[in-house]
């Protein structure tokens, strides 16, 4: 288990979080396909936030339309995201957490041929993310943006 910057109890958790960012958070859960409120969304700037720590994962210029139902991300701010070895399912797949937090975001996939400069596509629950559009929130990351 890695060790993250951000330390919380259950409780403490539990507190901040919704019971829906709970379940995705920090039981590694998953939002129906289509539900999740930054799966069509696109702005021209801004930055997304873990929903549990508040630091800043991705530009709204690393967005890109999947069709997959979620929100997609050719990239993430560097550091701000670490690639963990799932092997809950059937396949082996890489998980995505925050790197502050541990919490979880989705899951990232490689080699689908989208036209995207990485090749890679994060899929994130919405529910894992919060937007600000605030160059204040961008300005105030531990990581460069």
């Amino acid at each position: 288990m890695t060790d993250y910057p951000e330390k919380k109890s259950e409780a403490e958790w539990r507190a901040v979080l919704s019971p829906e960012q709970f379940r995705v958070l920090r039981e590694k859960g998953t939002e129906a396909r289509f539900t999740g409120k930054y799966d069509k969304h696109k702005p021209d700037s801004g930055i997304y936030q873990c929903a549990g720590c508040s630091v800043p994962l991705y530009k709204a210029s690393h967005k890109f339309s999947s069709g997959c139902g979620w929100p997609a991300y050719f990239d993430s701010i560097p550091g701000a995201v670490k690639r963990v070895e799932d092997r809950s399912s059937l396949i082996v797949r890489t998980e995505i957490v925050c790197g502050n937090c541990g919490g979880h975001l989705g899951h990232v996939f490689k080699g689908e041929g989208y036209d995207v400069p990485t090749d890679e596509r994060h899929c994130v629950n919405s529910v894992s993310l919060r937007f600000s559009d605030d160059k204040e929130a961008a300005n105030g990351s531990k990581e460069n943006i």
